[in-house]
């Protein structure tokens, strides 16, 4: 579970001057439960998942991960999440298998269960053709296979995921959307952020829409169309149009 109150993040400037990057947000995010972020560019989504995932530190407010506070329990937090940042990037001369045998050992893991996680999600993902392959000579696509199975691969109970299909074609997209869908039947939480109004519809148990880094709306799908109306683009401006 995910619990988040109050959560705030402000930027001090030069001579006294401030921004509200995030401001008095609150969210929950349940086990088995797929929660959508959605946003305009510079809403407050990016800092929102990363003062979850303990790469910022809050202003003000508290958010707990599997019960553990973000701020005074952070490695606890760490262990329990996976986080899939928005600017990650690979070790070009490495290839998957090496990245993601990496990555386990960073977090204690055994070199059999690492060996078996590789190839269980190399399976899922549909990397085994290019495994062995260096990281520099992947596309796009699939660079970001390898960056979401690198978030899955201690199988964490919490999956944060910065827009994991940014920039992929639709057979990439559809195996990322596949793989949540998994998760959310293995009562994993899952929180991501994204701009494309299919995945929302296909794949949110519920989800928030921020705004100047306010949560403006917060509810099921069925409860944004009895306020705004059925079509999902439409009823995500509206709910921006009323929130300025």
């Amino acid at each position: 579970m995910v619990e988040a109150r109050g959560l705030a993040k402000t930027y001090r400037g030069r001579k006294g001057s401030s921004t509200d990057a995030v401001s008095d947000l609150s969210l929950t995010c349940h086990a088995g439960e797929v929660y959508g972020l959605l946003g305009p560019n510079g809403a407050g989504k990016t800092t929102t998942l990363r003062m979850l995932s303990t790469v910022l530190s809050p202003t003000r407010g508290t958010a707990r991960l599997a019960g553990f506070d973000v701020v005074t329990q952070a490695t606890q937090v760490r262990s329990k999440l996976g986080f899939l940042s928005g600017n990650t990037g690979l070790y070009p001369r490495l290839t998957p298998r090496e990245v993601l045998r990496f990555f386990g050992r960073l977090h204690g893991m055994e070199n059999d269960a690492i060996s078996a996680r590789i190839e269980e999600l190399g399976g899922v993902f549909r990397m085994t053709e290019f495994l062995d392959k260096r990281c520099d000579a992947l596309s796009s696509g699939m660079k970001q296979k390898v960056n979401v199975a690198r978030t899955a691969l201690h199988d964490p109970d919490i999956l944060i995921l910065d827009e994991p299909t940014v920039g992929l074609d639709v057979l990439a997209s559809r195996t990322i959307v596949e793989f949540v869908r998994d998760c959310r039947s293995r009562g994993k939480c899952v929180i991501f952020s994204t701009h494309i109004m299919g995945e929302v519809s296909r794949l949110c148990d519920r989800l928030a829409i921020i705004h100047l880094g306010k949560v403006q709306f917060d509810g099921t799908l069925a409860e944004l169309r009895a306020r705004a109306g059925d079509d999902l683009e439409e009823a995500f401006v509206t709910v921006l149009e009323q929130s300025t």
